[in-house]
């Protein structure tokens, strides 16, 4: 991220680069009102201050992190109302670290069925299959 001074905004390719948020994306999340709407220059083109960019920084760790966009946007109305405290976050973080969880293992039960049907799998020259039989239920 730039550390210098800036005297005039970003635009929203500057905002992309800087943050490795994608321009489209950008632009939804004003749509959905988790990032405010910019200033605008006299040509209509979007103007966001350094607040914004550090804001957009903050959504983009949270996405990266796997947050849910319902649950970034509950942490950013603690710290737009400034009515949080650390156990309120502490609370959010272990209920979707919770979620993260669920999530591995629901993914090693996944692995373990497709391990499973590889498995039945001659992988001859034959149409006869058993990991279709078995996507089918046949069998």
């Amino acid at each position: 991220m730039t550390t210098h001074a800036r005297t005039r905004g970003y635009a929203i390719g500057e905002m992309s680069r800087e943050t490795g948020v994608n321009i489209e994306t950008i632009r939804y999340y004003e749509r959905i009102a988790i990032m405010p709407e910019p200033d605008r220059t006299s040509g209509g083109n979007r103007q966001y201050n350094h607040d914004q960019l550090k804001r957009l920084s903050f959504i983009r760790r949270c996405r990266d992190l796997g947050f849910s966009l319902d649950e970034i946007r509950a942490l950013l109305e603690m710290v737009d109302h400034d009515v949080f405290t650390c156990s309120e976050v502490h609370e959010l973080t272990i209920a979707h670290l919770a979620s993260v969880r669920a999530k591995l293992a629901d993914l090693r039960r996944l692995e373990r069925a497709l391990k499973a049907m590889a498995a039945e799998c001659s992988k001859g020259d034959v149409p006869d299959c058993p990991i279709i039989d078995t996507l089918y239920g046949r069998g």
